[in-house]
């Protein structure tokens, strides 16, 4: 620990590069600034700008656009007068109902379950951070680590770009149009995204000397 020659209390810390494993000292980081490894340039810290606003905007329109996302037709498609329209709940329907319980259950774990526990994660980080409580540390950082974990299994992205390559592949032997309901799945897909890469971890243990 060092101070500034103002008299402001510098806290360092000691931080392995996670590209060469270099060992080097990390102090304190102002907000909007990042810190690069001495030897390879990769990044081994940083403080981004307004953390929690902008994990809250980015996951409350995130949780907004899951309800028209899930309720409104993703495809609709026209099959020699056959009309039919898709949500992403009958895709999991469909599947049970022919015996797929397996495949089923993985796009309803991947496209909805999943993605909801992780909004609502965020944003319960979100809120308690942000009037800086000091209880429940331990459990907020768990929290934070079990989403990290699960995050690749919400494969938003995937399941949408399934969706597009079924507009293209079928498109040569039926009319298929999207739906009201993909243009809000893409809306939840990008903005999950955003709010995933926006929320620094390190705000929930920020001022760890202060006293309940």
């Amino acid at each position: 620990m060092n101070f500034h020659p103002w008299g402001v209390e510098l806290v360092e810390s000691i931080i392995a590069c996670k590209t060469c494993g270099l060992l080097q000292r990390l102090g304190t980081l102002q907000p909007g600034t990042a810190a690069e490894c001495f030897r390879c340039g990769s990044v081994i810290g940083k403080h981004p700008v307004d953390s929690l606003g902008r994990t809250a905007a980015f996951s409350l329109a995130a949780l907004i656009f899951f309800v028209p996302a899930n309720i409104y037709p993703i495809l609709l498609m026209d099959f020699y007068g056959a009309y039919s329209e898709s949500t992403v709940w009958d895709g999991c329907v469909k599947l049970y109902q022919d015996g797929q319980w397996p495949v089923a259950t993985i796009v309803f774990l991947a496209s909805i379950l999943v993605p909801l526990l992780k909004l609502l994660g965020l944003f319960f980080l979100v809120v308690v951070t942000k009037f800086k409580s000091l209880y429940w540390r331990r459990e907020r950082t768990w929290i934070f680590k079990t989403i990290d974990v699960i995050g690749p299994w919400a494969m938003l992205d995937v399941f949408l770009l399934a969706i597009l390559v079924a507009l293209v592949k079928l498109g040569s032997i039926a009319t298929v149009l999207p739906g009201r309901g993909l243009v809000a799945f893409a809306a939840m897909v990008v903005f999950t995204l955003l709010a995933s890469a926006s929320f620094d971890p390190t705000s929930i243990w920020d001022e760890t000397e202060q006293k309940p």
